[in-house]
């Protein structure tokens, strides 16, 4: 039994990183959160020319163990959990804080 749960964790670590590592701006959402679409929408409205990757985990069935590692990861278990450039930003209100100080343009410009 222990062993599927180190391969689980595993598949589910390999994918959230993954995800974040192979996109510009990665946003780990749900998609009936209110937080989350604000984010999303924040990113269409203010930001069209970037595409972001969303992922709306609550539809797939390891949502609570991307959940789990998102929260070992970054100390951040609630969505939207926003990545830009592999650098945590945050969650909805700490991404908009970004977008009004000018900190999120300036991450999104900055090469990895």
């Amino acid at each position: 039994m222990s062993e599927v749960t180190i391969s689980t964790s595993t598949a589910v670590e390999e994918f959230v990183e993954q995800t974040i590592s192979s996109h510009k701006i990665a946003i780990f959402a749900k998609s009936h959160c209110p937080y989350s679409k604000r984010t999303k929408d924040l990113f269409a409205a203010e930001l069209p020319d970037e595409t972001p990757a969303i992922l709306d985990i609550d539809e797939r069935e390891d949502c609570a163990a991307i959940q789990d590692y998102l929260l070992q990861k970054t100390g951040q278990r609630t969505v939207p959990n926003v990545f830009v450039n592999q650098t945590q930003i945050g969650g909805n209100d700490k991404t908009h804080a970004a977008f009004e100080s000018g900190e999120l343009a300036k991450m999104i410009q900055q090469e990895v």
